[in-house]
């Protein structure tokens, strides 16, 4: 949506995504994401603020954007770059964060009794300064499975990854999401979702103060979208762990697609 290290970086900021306003998807403003690429030569942008607080530190994604292309059937490249500030302990740090980028494919399509499957595989490169907590420091990967299903005004999305980071003092983790979302009008669309993610960082043996992301979070998060147009939409999201690290999370963004046949 991320970043702060992917509950620094994605997962408390919840910015990795893919959302196109008409259609229920997820993606932003959610951290559970869809198997639906972009459609043939479409284009999204977003432009996002995105947030996420724990014990003892405070972290801001934004402005940052996101583009993603649908280059060919099932297949769409994605891009962040987003701009960090990063408080803990009550020091603080604003700069270019660590860009993300990606690609989403669909290899099941879905049909009125199977749903549809994709992967959604990310690369997070190393462009923050990982001394001032802008960056990982090491480029890291994630590697997820999403699954899809809608009937009448629902859908419901589920599925999770990998994440592998070699980073000093980072952990790989497993991360999962469920996702309900219903369209109340074709302007207005509400959804709920649950996260877990693994411990992402090592812990500080015989320390009190707890070290960011080195616990499980187990987290809830309610958004949703008003378009104002059919390829003009506000999307926005708040939510709050139920156990382990913490965290308060939030995301709010502008989003515009356009492509052949869009309105």
């Amino acid at each position: 949506m991320r970043h702060y290290q992917r509950f620094s970086s994605a997962a408390i900021l919840a910015a990795t995504f893919s959302c196109m306003p008409g259609r229920l998807l997820a993606g932003p403003p959610f951290m559970t994401d869809d198997p639906d690429p972009v459609p043939l030569h479409h284009w999204e942008f977003y432009t996002f603020y995105s947030g996420g607080t724990t014990q003892t530190s405070n972290n801001l994604t934004g402005p940052a954007i996101e583009l993603n292309n649908g280059v060919a059937p099932n297949l769409q490249l994605h891009l962040i770059i987003p701009d960090n500030v990063v408080s803990v302990n009550g020091i603080s740090h604003q700069g270019l964060g660590d860009v993300e980028a990606g690609v989403k494919y669909r290899f099941v399509k879905e049909t009125p009794s199977t749903p549809e499957v994709g992967i959604f595989p990310l690369l997070e490169i190393p462009t923050g300064d990982a001394s001032r907590g802008l960056g990982n420091g090491r480029t890291w990967f994630k590697l997820p499975i999403w699954i899809q299903k809608s009937w009448r005004n629902w859908t419901a999305d589920i599925g999770g990854g990998y994440a592998y980071n070699p980073a000093p003092g980072q952990k790989n983790y497993l991360y999962s999401g469920v996702l309900l979302q219903r369209t109340f009008s074709p302007r207005f669309t509400l959804g709920v979702e649950m996260f877990v993610q693994g411990a992402q960082t090592d812990a500080v043996p015989g320390s009190s103060t707890p070290v960011p992301g080195s616990r499980a979070t187990y987290l809830w998060n309610v958004g949703g979208y008003y378009n104002f147009t059919p390829d003009f939409s506000l999307l926005f999201s708040a939510g709050h762990s139920l156990a382990g690290e913490g965290n308060s999370v939030f995301y709010l963004a502008l989003y515009r697609t356009w492509g052949p046949g869009s309105p």
